[in-house]
């Protein structure tokens, strides 16, 4: 399990980019703090709430399976 956190932070990152957002623009859209975006995206949070990534994942218009694998 512990490369879960790099692949759920890779994958934000990746359909952050492909949507053109910056982390600023997600936490706006997914209305949480831009600072927990910094921390999901370089691993400083290990193991994000699932509502939390339910939000990212709305934001970004993926599921969460999509940003899990």
């Amino acid at each position: 399990m512990a490369n879960n956190k790099s692949v759920i932070a890779e994958n934000i990152k990746k359909y952050r980019k492909k949507k053109g957002i910056t982390q600023d623009r997600l936490s706006k859209l997914a209305d949480i703090t831009y600072n927990t975006i910094i921390k999901i995206e370089s691993g400083a949070t290990y193991n994000p709430r699932v509502e939390t990534l339910k939000q990212i994942a709305n934001a970004l218009g993926v599921s969460i399976d999509d940003l899990m694998k």
